[in-house]
């Protein structure tokens, strides 16, 4: 009666007789409202019976849900926006439809202004003018719609259904008009739509026009936005002014509308999706790591590391002795595919060549004096995860040619064995040498720096990232203070111009080392200057302006203040540790850092 096989008969053969989607149905609808099966009709001689097989949409007979039924001659059965009518007469002439006269439905494929037919019998009336230019107006919208997400945060879906609220009531003179997501709540919005009018829209995937909706006058209109074969969103309209009744023509537009905003609905949704997994892989560009830093450089050092955390690839890291180039190791592994795995370090500076090779590849039993059993290698043990190999330009040139064929084939031979043993490991290597001076000297072979210099990153030095070294010197500070059961509350000025003066030739481990020591040897909850070591009080800052000036200021006056304490306390010590509010171990510790020794002797004199 109506559907895309409209005026087709079909004999019921004795036993089932399937309707769906799917080509393995006895009736096959091509309809995405339509399930892959949707109902079932078994026959028993003249008796058959309906019966719905689960359907997303479900399965009507005069217009009511049904689960399971028999038929009745005239019945009417209805799924998606196709009707057929049951007849056991098969010469009985077929009625129309049993639906309301006022309502109409219309499929997308048969709206005039989708249609791919002649459109020049379309009347040159003022309506249609208005229509066409309304439509015109939607593509300008929808164009333009792209422009407007990039200048803000909100959901692009939000953004497109304030777009077509804005612009419905314009589009189609009414009442009220609104876009609604199926599924979702109505209980806290100003109004709903009419329930029957919207819910088959949603069901059927059709536009549909219901005059006097609720038998009192209203006049609905509902289109639903089909997104890949789902009803993404519902355009719905309704009107109580006699005035402003819809008909036929709106009806076409609505259905063209719907038709042309939801190719940007889903354009809205794939934007949505891009931007959160936009975010997603920016978090994960976060590497995770031990470091402390808040420069350009360190910035820069953190997303080269993210690259090459996603790969397998050999890296070479470079930087001066001090500079974290295992914590970059480190980093590497915990953020890379292999993180399960182990994380390997050797230190190839720390053993002899022997010991370093049977370190590396391990031994069989009786391959030297001592071998007294098998041992498995640190390169054999890393199996599945990552070896670092710290201080790679103190290798000998015998360890660098199998150190190569590891890198080669990933393969090696422990000492004194025969079998070749499969390697699965990534290989991490750093040097403070100057690698490439190594290779012109031939110090270091040139294929293992070929084979090891894949990647490299430079572990940048302490005196090229100067506004890190205050962040690092109260991570240390905090570190420390919690070993020691010590409360430290932060540095004092003087401290903290000093450390930012001082050029850090020994790099992070140096700053470590040092807070380290103020913070065992300091008296009060601030590391003050005093408690730093003495070469980093005896370097002068480069600057003889600024917090140069500065610097020798505050050292004269405090040096003026002790020297006032001690003559109040006649020069007795702990007199004067008593005034200055000082433990007396740690006065002397000042007198010695200030170099106040000989002032105070000729002032006792």
């Amino acid at each position: 009666m109506r559907g895309p096989v409209k005026g087709s008969v079909f004999a019921l053969p004795e036993g089932e007789f399937s309707v769906g989607r799917h080509a393995s149905n006895s009736l096959c609808l091509e309809e995405t409202a339509v399930s892959r099966r949707h109902f079932l009709i078994q026959r028993a001689g003249s008796c058959c019976t309906i019966k719905d097989l689960e359907s997303r949409n479900g399965t009507f007979v005069n217009g009511t849900p049904i689960t399971e039924q028999p038929l009745s001659q005239g019945d009417e059965i209805r799924i998606g926006g196709s009707i057929f009518c049951y007849l056991v007469d098969p010469d009985r002439q077929v009625a129309p439809p049993k639906l309301d006269t006022k309502t109409r439905e219309l499929r997308f494929e048969d709206s005039a202004y989708l249609s791919s037919g002649d459109l020049t019998n379309l009347p040159p009336s003022a309506r249609a003018l208005h229509d066409l230019r309304t439509l015109l107006r939607i593509g300008t919208m929808l164009h333009s719609f792209r422009d407007t997400l990039n200048k803000g945060d909100a959901p692009a879906a939000e953004v497109l259904r304030t777009h077509l609220e804005s612009l419905l009531p314009d589009m189609i003179p009414s009442s009220r008009a609104g876009v609604f997501i199926p599924g979702a709540s109505f209980d806290q919005l100003p109004w709903k739509p009419n329930v029957e009018v919207f819910d088959r829209a949603c069901r059927e995937r059709v536009a549909i026009w219901l005059d006097d909706a609720d038998r009192a006058g209203l006049s609905a209109m509902a289109a639903p936005l089909m997104v890949r074969g789902e009803v993404a969103a519902v355009l719905y309209l309704e009107s109580a002014d006699t005035r402003k009744k819809f008909d036929e023509g709106h009806l076409q537009l609505l259905s063209a509308v719907a038709s042309m905003a939801a190719v940007a609905w889903e354009n809205a949704t794939i934007l949505g999706w891009l931007r959160e997994e936009n975010e997603r892989l920016q978090s994960e560009l976060k590497v995770r790591h031990d470091m402390v830093g808040v420069s350009n450089k360190m910035r820069d050092l953190e997303r080269q590391m993210a690259k090459v955390s996603a790969s397998n690839s050999t890296v070479l890291i470079l930087g001066e002795s001090g500079t974290g180039k295992e914590l970059i190791a480190r980093a590497i592994h915990r953020n890379s595919l292999r993180a399960s795995g182990p994380f390997v370090a050797i230190n190839c500076a720390a053993l002899t060549e022997n010991l370093l090779e049977s370190e590396l590849f391990g031994h069989e039993k009786g391959a030297f004096t001592g071998a007294i059993t098998q041992k498995k290698g640190k390169l054999e043990l890393a199996a599945g995860g990552t070896v670092f190999l710290d201080e790679i330009g103190e290798l000998s040139s015998s360890l660098q040619a199998k150190l190569l064929r590891v890198l080669q084939q990933r393969e090696m031979e422990r000492v004194g064995g025969t079998s070749t043993i499969a390697l699965d490991i990534r290989v991490l290597a750093a040097t403070n040498r100057d690698i490439e001076a190594e290779v012109k000297s031939g110090k270091f072979r040139q294929d293992l720096f070929y084979r090891l210099n894949v990647v490299t990153l430079k572990a940048p030095p302490l005196r090229d990232r100067p506004d890190d070294i205050l962040p690092l010197a109260e991570h240390f500070a905090k570190k420390y203070s919690a070993d020691c059961g010590r409360k430290i509350t932060g540095l004092a000025p003087e401290a903290r111009a000093r450390l930012r003066a001082y050029d850090w030739p020994g790099n992070v481990r140096e700053l470590e080392n040092a807070i380290e020591r103020a913070v065992v040897l300091g008296s009060t909850d601030t590391i003050l200057v005093e408690d730093l070591p003495e070469q980093i009080l005896a370097a002068q800052s480069a600057s003889t302006s600024g917090a140069g000036a500065y610097e020798v200021a505050v050292d004269a006056a405090r040096r003026q203040v002790v020297l006032n304490a001690f003559e109040r306390a006649n020069h007795d010590h702990d007199e004067a540790a008593r005034i200055l509010g000082l433990h007396p171990n740690y006065l002397h510790k000042l007198i010695r850092t200030m170099n106040l020794r000989d002032a105070l002797k000729r002032a006792a004199k």
